[in-house]
This record gives C-alpha cells, sequence and structure tokens, in this order.
C-alpha cells in the first residue's frame, strides 16, 4: 500500500514538473528548427539566433527587458528592504494598516494598476517612455519584494539591533551587519520576484511606455502578421540568463563553502563574484541608455529621428538600419496589431512622421483631417507604382498616400482532401457544405467573415441594407451549423501549413507562405468576388519630420527594398517591376497564385469606411462567435 501511494505521488510530481517545464523545452528546441514552422521540426539549425542578432529591434527590446528589469530589481530591493525594516518597527496599527496596502497592488488586477499609472503620468505632463516604464516597474515591483522580507522580520528578535548599539555599533552597522544578514534569504527572494516579474510585464508595460520604446512582451504582441521563429531563440537566451543567475545565486556559494573553508578566501571570492554581477548588470544597463550616443552615423538627416507606426513584423530585417546609414538619421519604428490600435493613439494626438494604416482607416483619416498631403515633387515612388495599386477608391489620386503591401481574401484548400471542382464552383459557400465538417478554419474577423457572407449572397460587401447583413449573419450561421469551424487568429498560418485543416479563409500574402511551404496548399479567389485590400504609408498632419517622411516613403518604394520588403513578408509588392520580376520569377513566387491579387474584377471590392455599419456587424459577429462555441459544447 504505502509503495503504490509513493509511486502515485512521484508520478503526480513528475506529471507536475513536466507541465511546468514542457513548454520550455518545447520554446527551446524549436528555438533551432531549420524552418520558419512553430509547430513542425524540421532538422537543427542555428539560423534563427543568426537572425535575432541580425534583427536590430528584437536586440534593442532584448537589451531594454533585462536593462529595465536589472534596474527595477536592485531600486525596488533597496527601497522595499528599508520599508520592510522600517515597518517592523512600527507599532500593531501601522503594521497591519501598511501591511494591508501592500497587499492591494499585489491583489489588484494588472490592466487597474495600468491605466493608473498612466493616468498618473497624463496628468502630471510625464512623457510616456523609457523613464515612465521604470518608474512603473519600480513600484510594481516594491510590494513584492516587502511581502518577501516581512515574514523573515517577523522571525528575527526585535532587540538584536539594540543589543548590537549597545556593544558600540551605529544604527547604520546594526542595520548592515545584523539585520540585513539575517533577512538575506528574504532580500534575494524578493529580488528574485521583481526580476522575474519585470522581465515578464506586459500590461503596465503597454499603458504607460511611449514611442519607440518596447519590451520582449510588447514585441511579441506586435507580431501580428506572423510570429518570428527568432523569439523561440530570445526566449532561449533568457531562459539561459535566469537559469546561469539561479546557479550563481544558490549552487555557486554552497561550492564554495565545502570547497573552500577558508572564511577570509570565500568573502573576497563572493566580492569578485559581486563586481562581476555588477558590472554585467552595468553592461546591460548602459547598452539600454546609452547605446544611441555610443553610435552615430552620417548623412544629410543626422541628428533628426523619424517616427514609424507599422504593422508588427511587417518589414523585412536590415531595411531600417539601411536608410539610418543612408540618411543620417535614426528612426524608431513602433507596431500596432489593428488599425483600430493605431487609430486610437492618433487620435490622441500621439505624433508619428510616418503611419501605415489599411484602405478603410486612410479614408477615415482624411475626412477627420488628420493626414498631410503628400508632397509629389519630393516623391519619386508614385511614378514607380503598379496600376493596379494606383487611384483606389479610398484615395483616388494618391494625394494621401502611397501603398506599402497590396493583397486580396482568398481561399487556400488541400489539393490532395478538398474536391477543386466544389472549390471553383461553390467558393465561399463552400464553408456551409456539410462534407467538410469540422475541417475549416474562419478568420476571427468581423470584416472578413461578413465580406465573405456577403459577396457569396451576391451583395456589396459595403452595403448598408439592414436585410441583407441580416442575410448574411444568417449564412454565417448557417456555416457554422453545417461544417463547425474553427475562429482563429494569425495561428492560421501555421496550422494551415502544417495540413492541419483542408480549409481557410486567408489572406494572400499569408497564403503564399503557405503554400511556400506546403506544397499539398492551392489558393482560389471566388468568382462571386473578394475584398482587394491596400496598407498604404500616410503622413499624419502633427507630423514633425515631413521630408524626412517623404525620403523614407521613396526608399521603402524603391527597387532593391521593395523587393527584398516583399520576398520577406510575402505580400504583393505596388512596386511595378518588384511586381512583375517575382511574380514571373519561380525561385520567388513565379509558382503560387496567392501573390497575384486579382486585378479589375468588376465584382471584386475595396473596404470604405462606415462606423455606424462597422459596430452592427460588429454586435452580429460576437453572436456567430457565441454561437459557435454553443455548437461546440453541446458536442
Amino acid at each position: 500500500m504505502k509503495r503504490n501511494k509513493r509511486l502515485f505521488g512521484k508520478t503526480a510530481v513528475g506529471a507536475i514538473l513536466m507541465f511546468f517545464y514542457l513548454p520550455i523545452i518545447y520554446v527551446v528546441i524549436f528555438s533551432f528548427n531549420s524552418s520558419k514552422s512553430l509547430t513542425h521540426f524540421t532538422g537543427f539549425s542555428v539560423e534563427w539566433y543568426r537572425k535575432m542578432v541580425e534583427n536590430s529591434d528584437m536586440m534593442i527590446a532584448l537589451y531594454t527587458t533585462i536593462g529595465v528589469a536589472l534596474l527595477a530589481t536592485a531600486v525596488s530591493t533597496v527601497i522595499g528592504t528599508i520599508s520592510a525594516i522600517g515597518i517592523s518597527k512600527s507599532g500593531k496599527i501601522v503594521k497591519r494598516l501598511i501591511g494591508q496596502l501592500n497587499d492591494l497592488p499585489i491583489m489588484n488586477p494588472e490592466i487597474v494598476t495600468a491605466i493608473g499609472l498612466m493616468m498618473l503620468f497624463i496628468t502630471f505632463r510625464i512623457e510616456k517612455g523609457l523613464i515612465t516604464m521604470i518608474i512603473a516597474h519600480i513600484t510594481f515591483c516594491i510590494p513584492y519584494v516587502m511581502l518577501s522580507i516581512m515574514p523573515k522580520l517577523k522571525s528575527l528578535d526585535g532587540n538584536l539591533a539594540d543589543a548590537a548599539m549597545d556593544l558600540g555599533a551605529t544604527p547604520w552597522q546594526a542595520l548592515v551587519k545584523v539585520i540585513v544578514p539575517q533577512i538575506k534569504p528574504g532580500i534575494v527572494a524578493g529580488a528574485l520576484i521583481a526580476f522575474t516579474m519585470s522581465i515578464d510585464d506586459f500590461v503596465i508595460s503597454y499603458f504607460v511606455t511611449g514611442r519607440g520604446i518596447k519590451n520582449l512582451s510588447i514585441m511579441v504582441y506586435t507580431m501580428s502578421k506572423r510570429l518570428n521563429p527568432s523569439i523561440n531563440a530570445i526566449s532561449t537566451l533568457i531562459v539561459a540568463f535566469i537559469g546561469i543567475m539561479l546557479v550563481i545565486i544558490n549552487v555557486v556559494p554552497m561550492v564554495k563553502s565545502k570547497l573552500n573553508k577558508n572564511r577570509d578566501t570565500l568573502n573576497r571570492n563572493r566580492k569578485v563574484a559581486k563586481r562581476i554581477a555588477f558590472g554585467m548588470s552595468a553592461v546591460l544597463i548602459l547598452s539600454v541608455f546609452g547605446g544611441k550616443y555610443l553610435f552615430t552615423t552620417e548623412g544629410k538627416y543626422k541628428g533628426k529621428t523619424l517616427h514609424v507606426y507599422n504593422w508588427g513584423e511587417y518589414m523585412a530585417p536590415g531595411i531600417i538600419s539601411a536608410f539610418e546609414k543612408k540618411t543620417g538619421a535614426k528612426v524608431v519604428m513602433d507596431n500596432f496589431d489593428s488599425n483600430e490600435q493605431m487609430y486610437i493613439r492618433v487620435a490622441n494626438g500621439e505624433s508619428y512622421d510616418i503611419l501605415v494604416p489599411s484602405d478603410y482607416m486612410i479614408e477615415r483619416l482624411k475626412k477627420e483631417g488628420k493626414l498631410r498631403k503628400l508632397n509629389k515633387k519630393k516623391l519619386t515612388a508614385i511614378q514607380d507604382l503598379y496600376s493596379g495599386v494606383k487611384n483606389l477608391p479610398y484615395d483616388r489620386n494618391n494625394d494621401y498616400s502611397v501603398p506599402y503591401f497590396w493583397g486580396s481574401v482568398g481561399i487556400v484548400y488541400n489539393k490532395k482532401k478538398v474536391s477543386e471542382e466544389d472549390i471553383k464552383k461553390q467558393g465561399f459557400s463552400i464553408f456551409q457544405n456539410k462534407k467538410y465538417k469540422g475541417r475549416t478554419y474562419l478568420y476571427d474577423s468581423e470584416r472578413d467573415s461578413f465580406m465573405m457572407a456577403l459577396k457569396d449572397l451576391g451583395y456589396s460587401m459595403n452595403t448598408r441594407d439592414k436585410r441583407e447583413i441580416n442575410e448574411a449573419y444568417r449564412w454565417l450561421l448557417k456555416a457554422v451549423e453545417n461544417t463547425k469551424p474553427e475562429m482563429v487568429t494569425d495561428e492560421i498560418i501555421d496550422n494551415m501549413a502544417q495540413g492541419r485543416r483542408d480549409i481557410a479563409v486567408m489572406y494572400s500574402g499569408d497564403a503564399a507562405y503557405v503554400m511556400k511551404e506546403n506544397k499539398d496548399m492551392a489558393f482560389w479567389l471566388p468568382k462571386s468576388g473578394t475584398n482587394v485590400w491596400s496598407d498604404a504609408m500616410v503622413i499624419p498632419k502633427n507630423a514633425k519630420e515631413v521630408d524626412l517622411a517623404h525620403e523614407f516613403i521613396n526608399f521603402v518604394t524603391s527597387r532593391d527594398i521593395a523587393y527584398k520588403n516583399s520576398e520577406y513578408v510575402g505580400y504583393s509588392s505596388p512596386n511595378d517591376s518588384v511586381f512583375d520580376e517575382m511574380r514571373n520569377d519561380k525561385n520567388a513566387y513565379g509558382d503560387i497564385s496567392a501573390y497575384t491579387p486579382r486585378v479589375k474584377y468588376p465584382k471584386d471590392e475595396v473596404f470604405a469606411f462606415d462606423e455606424i455599419n462597422k459596430k452592427i456587424i460588429s454586435n452580429l459577429w460576437s453572436k456567430v462567435k457565441i454561437y459557435a462555441s454553443t455548437k461546440r459544447d453541446k458536442n
């Protein structure tokens, strides 16, 4: 019986450890994957570590993350330790009151703390940036340090400090030589918790930081187009860094104390270790705070800074550094994951020099007077544009925008498992075909889902007719009923590349990637029509570096840079020569139909901005998802 209990206990512990450590092991293994897949290991490679080092944005985010964590840990540990000691000498009522106050930020939801800190900085007109991030991290780390130290202080003899001072010690000496050594385990534990909380934080960092400042969690969040596998490499480095720190803190002193009984030698070794740790921390912090002063460039725009607001993972590595080298300017790029997120920042008066919104959002910004007319005399980009992306409805004469990428929305399907006749004959209505039950993906987007329903019904995707919109709603309910689709976002890319389902609605650029990874996949644009979209570069009204912004637009749309960008991202280039070359080059996208959007097809449309319509469709889409989840629960 006892043996069975022991076996059960060991099994349970093993299962718990696997649950905790398998995700970490998974990340480490896939950091050495030879392909872009995040779920299918194809072979050993250090390619993603090389690309990680080459990606300046990612390295800066890494330095920022570690630098802020080290600084926040150091400051919060000192403040938290002094505060805890001070509270321990207070009366019972004060102790209890402050203890409860200290517990409040720990129990408080992060979003509440984040909004509170953001409003505080706004109230006192403190510009959001690196300093506000550090202040915020110190603020939320202090309670954890105090919580870790207080139990140690409670276990101490309250007369220790008095006894030390009776023997001739000063108050400072009593604190440093008597109290602190006794509570050292609590201080170390508090520091480790503070470091972990800081390095892991996203919500608070996202709300309190400003332009150009992002840690790793913010960077990953904004990878909306597709997750860069280099993030596995950087995660592995962080795991290794934390592991080394834990070994230094816990194992090294134990080993040295056993191997070396000489107290003086041990103390000297500890001092050396502390100096090394301090030196490493200083280097990391300097790399974050002083990097911009250590590296300088020459050029026409030396000393100027261009602020760009773009989609995540929407620019090839090396383009920013090449522009900086050419112009001498510094480029600070922030990323967003939706047009609406971008709009909120712009509407709140945040200043950027370049935005990259989608067609309907450009229309909105233009109507609201938030965009600056382009100086076409300073632009070489317009003449290099492919005719299919010029003079689109949202900006008829390209007075305000220059296309960045463009594409369409179609159906990706497995040629070996899905009837080509069904795809071509049924189009979007294949998502209502019971034959493919449990084998489909729908993109979790009200715009794209209602677009496909409306087009399949023969209506305009920009319709305002309530009857037509309600009919589209019923169409989607029927699709959920008949095929039980899984509603996903960006994970659809990797899932389709691995062939986990057979049919999916996808953007053409994502489809091109899937077809490159999996030769069994094909792409089809329904005859009923679809959405032809475009993301374009615009200059906001409150831009500060207008001339530099025009320079950037010219640079990004130039032939060599546009080719590099399109090759990396997978979406169709607006540059005429690049688009022509890549769609005819078999080594690029010549054999991939998704790279070439359909042009001038009468049933294809561009989304128009309609705020009222968007709210109606958004509410109906929520009902569709609720219905879908209900159906899953019943089954």
